[in-house]
């Protein structure tokens, strides 16, 4: 799987997760904490993209992204 295809899922996830974001143009570079997720919603989106991915990594690994494709990679390597 590439970050790219990484990347496609959390921003799917964030779709259901976060309310107005179905027709945004997301970027690597775009924070899930600026798009108005909150701790308990960030959790969400990365249990959930795990999950589509069939991955068990440890939530602390992502605790240093600071955006979707930093999470994206984080998960790439991890995988």
């Amino acid at each position: 799987m590439t970050i790219q295809e990484i990347f496609e899922v959390i921003v799917r996830h964030t779709r259901e997760i976060l309310p107005g974001q179905e027709g945004r143009d997301f970027r690597l570079t775009d924070s899930l904490r600026e798009l108005g997720a909150n701790s308990v919603d960030r959790s969400e989106i990365i249990m959930m993209t795990l999950g589509s991915l069939s991955l068990n990594i440890p939530l602390v690994h992502m605790a240093r992204a600071q955006n979707i494709g930093e999470l994206a990679s984080i998960i790439h390597a991890k995988a």
